[in-house]
């Protein structure tokens, strides 16, 4: 069904506050410790919108600490933001004991990926505050179907919800902004619009579903032959 109330935001800005006033709803009035921000855009530079993010949140009253991946990425931000450089760290800094008489306060978590999978969990366990991923994926493609991947998605993985997410498709969008449902949005010829909705993140068969229709499996062996032919040339 469409709903002429969900609508995608005009730009970058728009979305980063869009996304901004989800995550502090959900802080505030949802049940768990666990939420992500994603914005699923190439060359996004989240440093820029970790500052902003943690500006917010101090605004907001959570005195939050940031943590980055690795000692040179937090060094960078401490470089590019001193005013944040005392609550700023890596995310083995936590595991060693930094900030240990903090852990009840709000932790924004920058980008983690699949390669820091086992020290932000570990982290997370020792966390009592409430933890923001931002940008994060924990996932990795690599080992998709195996068992370490159905491990980790009925563990960890499974422990996170989403306070907003932002995905261009190759016709469209999906949006999910809390506390709303999850919207797929097609662009016709006079933008985007909301054309269905899914209480929970939609399979990409259900994607495409929403986008094409009656055409859904010829848009998808449309892609599939031309990731083979992209294959194949390179």
């Amino acid at each position: 069904m469409s709903d002429v109330s969900a609508s995608l935001p005009a730009d970058l800005k728009a979305a980063e506050a869009d996304a901004l006033e989800a995550l502090l709803q959900a802080l505030r009035n949802g049940e768990g410790l666990r939420w992500s921000v994603t914005w699923r855009f190439e060359g996004l530079r989240v440093m820029p919108v970790g500052i902003r993010f943690m500006h917010a949140l101090r605004d907001a009253g959570l005195d939050p600490l940031i943590a980055w991946s690795d000692a040179g990425a937090a060094a960078l931000a401490q470089r590019d933001a001193p005013e944040l450089a005392d609550v700023c760290c890596s995310l083995n800094d936590l595991k060693r004991g930094k900030f240990a008489d903090g852990r009840d306060r709000c932790l924004l978590a920058m980008a983690p990926q699949p390669s820091d999978y086992e020290e932000f969990e570990s982290v997370c366990d020792l966390w009592s505050g409430p933890v923001v991923m931002l940008n994060g994926r924990l996932e990795d493609a690599a080992v998709g179907i195996g068992n370490v991947a159905r491990t980790r998605r009925k563990g960890f993985v499974s422990t996170w919800q989403v306070a907003y997410w932002l995905q261009p498709l190759a016709q469209g969008a999906l949006q999910r902004q809390w506390p709303d449902a999850w919207w797929v949005f097609r662009q016709d010829a006079d933008g985007h619009r909301g054309v269905t909705s899914f209480e929970a993140r939609p399979e990409p068969e259900a994607i495409e579903a929403a986008l094409y229709g009656d055409n859904a499996e010829l848009q998808r062996q449309m892609g599939a032959m031309d990731r083979f032919l992209n294959d194949l040339s390179n």
